[in-house]
């Protein structure tokens, strides 16, 4: 399925695999069934997918895999680590998608330009796309001394990826805390592109709160 256009981006086949498939440990319960504008956490994050891709894999907690989710072709379990439930994911992904983005549930606030973005630079040619932001905080090791903090970026996602390039680095069945740290350590051309501050990750009972004020 070649040669349409979505938006500003010229696309090819274009999956997304949504987890949320997170404890929620740190938040205290399941912060992607938590209510936000109306909805929940993660049905924010499945109608950005939908918008900017062909087909949508959810990935939950096991003991969910059974519930109906509106709005995505497929639901699948995760699995013990969240490079485990990517590839779970992936595996429901039809073999002919050409590219895969990959978005946390967790970072439920419309952020287009992001989508368009790292879907417009895999169309360019990296193998992976992810989104930055520039660290604003002053950073410390902590044995002591400022870090340079120019050379850093806070990444985010929605994070983009040749489906070869994505089918490949999981193949061996590593960990790492993002896809993109897989793909570049199998030698692929991981390029960032301009994130979003509203696209925040929650982590927290107050992003959840800020996370409700931006999607209104």
């Amino acid at each position: 399925m070649t040669g349409f256009t979505r938006g500003n981006v010229p696309t090819v086949s274009t999956w997304a695999i949504v987890v949320a498939a997170g404890r929620g440990e740190r938040f205290g319960e399941r912060k992607q069934y938590q209510p936000l504008g109306g909805q929940r956490v993660l049905d924010w994050a499945v109608r950005s997918a939908r918008r900017h891709c062909d087909g949508v894999v959810l990935v939950v907690p096991a003991d969910a895999v059974e519930r109906p989710e509106p709005g995505v072709d497929a639901v699948v379990a995760g699995g013990a680590t969240r490079s485990a439930s990517v590839r779970n994911g992936l595996a429901a992904v039809p073999d002919d998608v050409d590219v895969i983005v990959v978005h946390d549930a967790a970072r439920p606030v419309p952020a287009p330009g992001v989508w368009e973005r790292v879907l417009s630079a895999v169309a360019s040619g990296a193998a992976a796309a992810v989104p930055g932001v520039p660290v604003t905080d002053t950073l410390r090791t902590v044995d002591g001394g400022t870090v340079d903090r120019s050379a850093f970026v806070a990444v985010q996602t929605p994070q983009a990826f040749a489906a070869t390039a994505l089918r490949s680095a999981h193949a061996s069945r590593g960990e790492a805390s993002d896809d993109a740290s897989l793909v570049e350590a199998a030698g692929g051309r991981v390029e960032v592109v301009e994130g979003d501050p509203i696209n925040l990750k929650i982590t927290t009972t107050a992003d959840l709160a800020l996370a409700e004020h931006l999607c209104r």
